[in-house]
């Protein structure tokens, strides 16, 4: 089973930050449906990222591509309120960040935004049972979060199968999100799988040869036509 439609989230924080601005608007001409923005406290993870505000500057020039926020943060719920502020859309938290996961995402969700969890390498995929009525998306980590330069972990490929049979098991049509190092044969097994969303980065869209634009517009292409979308 192949997924129903593709949706490439290029990260952000694999822009060259000197550039910010005209990378971004090469995503942007490349199609890309949305923006992934990380935001790292320094204690989830040792590591620091985004000021919210970029999201907020992002939606006010581009308000037709979507905000997905990954929380790497200790006390996501704390975020949310300037998070609702910046007109964020998708909002994914690790559930091991808090002891109140059901309250976080329904808090995500009556602020108007969409609410995901993150499952790490890890954790058992079945982690989200107990909320997973409450799950507008689950993003799989396909490396350990925080700092890039790794390899994708193969063993992440039965587990989108897991995620699948257990959207299937609960008759629900949350989203599947893979984010790390995502390149064309572990996408393209991800989507025959039935994942939706894909995190890119550096092995498909920036530092191509053919430019941020046309790279994006490749990769949908290319994932799109390999579960015949």
């Amino acid at each position: 089973m192949g997924a129903s439609r593709i949706i490439n989230a290029p990260s952000v924080a694999n822009c060259d930050l000197i550039e910010l601005g005209r990378e971004v608007e090469e995503l942007a001409q490349g199609g890309a449906q949305w923006f992934h923005i990380d935001i790292m406290d320094g204690h989830y993870v040792p590591n620091l990222c985004f000021p919210v505000r970029l999201v907020g500057e992002l939606k006010r020039k581009y308000p037709a591509i979507e905000t997905d926020i990954h929380l790497m943060v200790t006390h996501p719920i704390d975020y949310l309120p300037l998070l609702k502020a910046n007109q964020a859309d998708w909002v994914s938290f690790h559930m091991d960040a808090t002891n109140f996961s059901r309250r976080t995402l329904t808090t995500i969700r009556e602020m108007g935004m969409k609410a995901g969890v993150v499952i790490n390498p890890s954790q058992r995929v079945d982690i989200i049972e107990p909320i997973i009525r409450f799950i507008d998306y689950v993003v799989l980590m396909t490396v350990e979060p925080g700092y890039a330069g790794q390899q994708f972990m193969v063993d992440s490929l039965p587990r989108v199968s897991e995620l699948v049979d257990l959207r299937q098991k609960h008759g629900l049509d949350f989203l599947i999100s893979i984010d790390g190092a995502v390149n064309y044969p572990n996408a393209i097994e991800c989507a025959r799988r039935g994942a939706e969303v894909y995190v890119t980065g550096v092995f498909t869209v920036f530092r191509q040869q053919d430019g941020i634009a046309d790279a994006c517009r490749r990769f949908q292409r290319t994932l799109e036509a390999e579960v015949g979308l």
